[in-house]
């Protein structure tokens, strides 16, 4: 029995009818750019997180963008976050003027070590951008502290964990609404993902989403009037129609993607992986409610690892193989082989299992027993 790291034709099979009248909706109003689905899912997506404003746009990549633009972040600020993530992470300073800078992460969540993200604020830091990684938010009770006493405003990048939430100051929070403004990916393979790409902004400044619904269309409210040079960044109706028909079952998903975690951390336990230290189990933290985007381990040999499940017909990923510190396109920031070691041991462990919510018990004992098999 294979066992794939992703199975979207088991998602869709039960919602198929409900998608096929969505996507015949918006064919018959021919409105395909923008337009009242668009605006919709905005409201519903708003009221879901909490937040006032939510703002389509046309993936997750330009969502930080954008989110940088309505900053007025550019050249000569640094832009702070993790160097384990994936690239849109740290490029997205980049399509600004801007420059990524750089700290460690935490070896047990993977997330921002926030000590040396204080640490590494300078003089040129102008906006901290925490990853809420694999789906577990980061530790935000330190980070908006450290926001606010050094004025710098705090970018959520969301685009693994919308629907996880954080306990701040005893108030439940959802993930993305808790900083100046959160950025959420629709693509495919994500929680909540559409039939291509998109992404999404939330904020509750008033001013800061009305830029944002600007800078998405050239820069302007009205055609042909231009405030600021803005980017062509409109989330398509289609996919709106598609996320609008997904979002009620994300809860469902979220809980599904939890048991099928815990599930894992029994097993593995159980098979002695974990006592003989040949696997760490992924941590969940005090205030967080992750929604396991990704189900991530620690294993030894991890390289072999991978050939054998390649073998065994057992799906799987390495979320990320290199930091990004140490891409090649980065090497004007001047970062060395072993500035974040943390985040490049990580980078030699890591391996995602299959997690999604549809994922039955017996193709989880399949991946559990071949891990053991490799191991013994």
């Amino acid at each position: 029995m294979n066992v794939p790291l992703l199975d979207l034709k088991a998602q869709f099979a039960p919602i198929a009818d409900e998608i096929r009248d969505a996507i015949d909706r918006v064919v018959r109003s021919q409105i395909f750019v923008l337009g009242e689905e668009v605006s919709s899912l905005e409201d519903e997506v708003a009221a879901y997180t909490g937040a006032t404003h939510a703002i389509g746009c046309a993936s997750g990549t330009d969502a930080l963008i954008l989110a940088l633009a309505g900053l007025d972040i550019g050249p000569g600020d640094r832009v702070l976050t993790t160097p384990f993530s994936f690239f849109a992470t740290a490029s997205c300073a980049y399509k600004v003027g801007a420059r990524p800078s750089f700290a460690d992460i935490d070896p047990e969540t993977f997330n921002l070590d926030v000590d040396a993200v204080d640490d590494a604020i300078d003089g040129s830091t102008r906006a901290l951008l925490p990853v809420h990684l694999f789906g577990q938010c980061a530790d935000m009770t330190r980070l908006t502290k450290l926001a606010a006493r050094h004025e710098l405003p705090l970018i959520e990048d969301s685009a693994q964990a919308l629907g996880a939430r954080y306990r701040l100051d005893g108030v439940e929070r959802h993930a993305g609404a808790m900083g100046a403004v959160g950025c959420y990916s629709f693509f495919p393979t994500k929680n909540l993902g559409g039939f291509g790409d998109g992404g999404m902004m939330v904020t509750s400044d008033g001013d800061l989403a009305d830029k944002l619904r600007q800078l998405r269309v050239h820069g302007g409210q009205q055609m042909y009037r231009h405030r600021w040079v803005g980017w062509n960044s409109r989330l398509d109706a289609l996919q709106a129609a598609v996320l609008r028909i997904k979002l009620p079952h994300l809860d469902r998903w979220s809980t599904g993607r939890r048991e099928n975690a815990d599930r894992y951390d029994a097993g593995l336990a159980a098979a002695g992986l974990v006592e003989k230290g040949a696997v760490r189990l992924p941590v969940r933290t005090d205030d967080a409610f992750p929604i396991f985007n990704q189900y991530v381990l620690r294993v030894e040999r991890r390289d072999a690892l991978r050939d054998h499940l390649n073998q065994a017909g057992i799906g799987h990923s390495v979320y990320y193989p290199v930091a990004l510190h140490l891409q090649e396109c980065f090497a004007e920031l001047d970062y060395r082989q072993g500035e974040f070691p943390v985040a490049e041991q990580a980078c030699k462990e890591v391996i995602a299992l299959p997690v999604y919510p549809e994922l039955g018990a017996e193709q989880q004992e399949r991946v559990i027993a071949e891990l053991k098999a490799f191991y013994d």
